[in-house]
């Protein structure tokens, strides 16, 4: 099979009809070319996705109101209603296959809302828990998130994003301890952050400032009430597992009915990744379908030129056969020239696919990452392996029924041709 001499002839016979062979040989380059570039760029499709939403608690839930459907006990049809604080104790106490438990309140939304000196801003303000930087992640550039002790004693402390530091202060300044007026009231900053995943939930977090909920509930006399509830589940219960029977206890804490299929709204984040993980399996498989029929029609292509070589060759099979070469021997001639000019197009075409993967992920080094969808276009090893097999079984496949037409011919026969 590794006899030099042998694969000289090969070379020799695929080289003596140049055109004909670049062009069969271009088919198969083009299948595994296009097979390698899309595969790349879904690939670069879902890197680009993944890693902006990747941090994100994924097997979490949010949950929030909305107007009643169903009358109940003594209460009209249509009545808005509020979560309260008292409601995550009992979620807690209620399921220990929740993580983390954040409650959320929004500021109300009011121009030029925040002030240091002469400077002026809009931001969105925001009331959390601790719990919260590990549902929806943060990188602190100054400081610290808000702790348990500032909800505990209601502190006037803050939590700034980047972009309000950035407006609010000088560069390189300071700002732990500094005060800003934020709806009239002074609160010191306690910490600059920048959040780790692109999924933000009230707005952007650089254009956010973050209070302790309790102190938010105090200075906008919002009671005890809340706007949401964020949890997360362990990784060992997905929260839809959970998500209908907490809904359940909040219907019951607060006295909506059993029925009512809208009073209490959620946002399933776990259900959300399943379905990017679904979308992108799809995607892969749809490229492999095509990429692989498009490789195919090259195979196809290979075929059916050296159907056409061995007719044309008939008469030196014929002698061949005629001289006492065995029918392995021939099968190794036909099959060998159709896995060489298989491979020979494939690998180049392999070569050519990764070097532009190579070439769109240089260029794209210089984008800012957090204003793409779409980076590190590459394949896999895996991938490049399951190509080059798919490749060399399909070279194979191609030589099989030309030479299997060879072996038919009769030496007696092949030498009566002119």
């Amino acid at each position: 099979m590794f006899d030099i001499d042998k694969w000289q002839e090969i070379w020799i016979t695929i080289t003596r009809n140049k055109m004909r062979s670049m062009l069969t040989a271009f088919g198969v380059f083009w299948g595994i070319f296009m097979l390698v570039i899309m595969s790349g760029a879904g690939w670069g499709l879902e890197n680009g996705i993944m890693s902006g939403i990747k941090d994100f608690a994924h097997n979490s839930c949010y949950f929030f109101t909305n107007r009643t459907t169903v009358a109940y006990d003594g209460f009209r049809k249509g009545r808005w209603w509020s979560l309260h604080s008292s409601d995550m104790e009992v979620l807690k106490q209620s399921f220990p296959e929740i993580r983390l438990i954040s409650p959320i309140l929004f500021g109300t939304w009011s121009e030029k809302n925040t002030m240091r000196g002469d400077k002026y801003g809009t931001y969105s303000i925001k009331g959390l828990s601790p719990d919260y930087q590990y549902i929806e992640p943060q990188t602190m550039l100054y400081g610290r998130y808000i702790n348990n002790v500032d909800i505990l004693n209601a502190r006037k402390v803050c939590v700034i994003g980047k972009r309000v530091y950035e407006e609010m202060f000088h560069p390189g300044e300071n700002p732990l301890g500094q005060l800003l007026q934020i709806n009239g009231i002074a609160y010191s900053v306690i910490g600059v952050n920048i959040p780790v995943t692109q999924v933000q939930i009230g707005g952007r977090s650089e254009e956010s400032i973050i209070l302790p909920f309790s102190t938010m509930q105090q200075s906008y006399r919002r009671g005890d009430n809340i706007d949401c509830i964020a949890l997360a589940a362990y990784d060992s219960t997905p929260v839809s597992e959970i998500e209908d029977m907490i809904k359940d206890v909040l219907k019951k804490q607060n006295h909506i009915s059993p029925d009512d299929l809208q009073a209490v709204m959620s946002m399933n984040v776990e259900k959300e990744f399943t379905m990017f993980n679904n979308l992108f399996s799809g995607i892969s498989w749809l490229i492999w379908i095509v990429g692989t029929g498009t490789l195919l029609a090259g195979i196809v292509g290979v075929s059916n030129i050296m159907l056409v070589t061995v007719k044309e060759r008939t008469k030196e099979i014929g002698i061949r056969r005629a001289l006492g070469a065995r029918p392995r021997t021939i099968i190794i001639q036909i099959m060998g020239e159709s896995l060489l000019l298989t491979s020979v197009a494939g690998f180049t075409g392999l070569a050519a696919g990764v070097g532009l993967l190579q070439l769109v992920d240089m260029m794209l080094q210089s984008v800012p990452s957090e204003t793409m969808f779409f980076r590190s276009p590459q394949i896999s090893f895996g991938t490049a392996m399951a190509a080059t097999a798919v490749l060399l079984i399909a070279g194979m496949l191609a030589g099989m029924l030309p030479a299997w037409r060879a072996l038919q011919i009769k030496a007696i026969d092949a030498i009566r041709e002119e």
